[in-house]
């Protein structure tokens, strides 16, 4: 199982290194692939004044260090294709944001360096629309064909994150997963999954209430991995607060999730 973990962006070097170091046993547990995240930059936010991070230069520094001190794997966001190959030297998957996920542009750069790149479903996209920008990293990558297999052989997966559903809300189409992953690895984002977009006035609300149940959801369905942004105290972070598991529910969500993929495995 991948287990993709780490708070939503860096507010600072002491927090994402306090975040990295309660993390450390899932890196060490031989049932999972862990990596770590964290923005360097949060290009869509609902204010211009929200905070958006340290920027390329210095966030890549942070990541760099969390690498190297704690061995983990690192995955962060890109937003422009001139982020991909300084990124890419730090980062083990580049993430192409939701909202970007059809940008020819970004993605071609992306997959243009030996990273993985995780491509998030917009929320705006049927599951079926996103075998085309599955096929536009093959292609850049000179691959003939398609499907889960040969996604994975290239370093392709596809995150799930919700569907708009009305206004300032998401819903989590469970059949999603499935039809993804014909084409590609599947990664659930449980977090961003109960998200509200801009449901707050300047900043977007969310209900991590909703978290367990979703993650547990996805799990008996199948995927490749999950996804939870997670802070020391989600009530105070600088960004998606509202929709981040606090990492004292981190250990028992990932304990129940790897459960239910057990009894699925007999």
């Amino acid at each position: 199982m991948i287990l993709i973990a780490g708070p939503c962006v860096i507010e600072s070097e002491e927090l994402v290194f306090d975040v990295a170091k309660r993390l450390v046993k899932f890196n060490e547990d031989n049932r999972m692939e862990f990596y770590f995240k964290s923005s360097f930059d949060k290009a869509n936010r609902t204010s211009i004044s929200s905070f958006r991070g340290p920027g390329l230069e210095k966030g890549c520094e942070i990541l760099a260090r969390v690498k190297k001190e704690f061995g983990f794997k690192i995955l962060t966001d890109i937003h422009e294709s001139y982020q991909a190959k300084p990124v890419a030297e730090v980062a083990d998957v580049l993430q192409i944001p939701a909202f970007l996920c059809r940008q020819t542009d970004l993605l071609v750069a992306a997959a243009k360096t030996n990273s993985v790149v995780n491509i998030k479903k917009g929320q705006f996209l049927t599951a079926s629309a996103m075998k085309h920008s599955v096929k536009k990293v093959l292609e850049t990558r000179g691959v003939d064909g398609d499907g889960y297999e040969i996604a994975k052989q290239n370093g392709i997966w596809l995150t799930e994150r919700g569907s708009t559903f009305g206004y300032g809300n998401l819903v989590v189409d469970m059949r999603n997963l499935v039809l993804m992953r014909e084409f590609a690895p599947v990664i659930f984002d449980a977090t961003h999954s109960v998200q509200m977009p801009s449901a707050l006035g300047e900043k977007s609300g969310g209900d991590a209430r909703f978290v367990p149940y979703l993650a547990r959801a996805a799990a008996s369905v199948g995927v490749d991995g999950f996804f939870y942004e997670t802070h020391i105290n989600p009530c105070e972070a600088m960004c998606d607060g509202p929709n981040m598991l606090n990492l004292d529910e981190l250990d028992r969500v990932v304990k129940q999730t790897l459960k239910i993929q057990e009894i699925l495995r007999g």
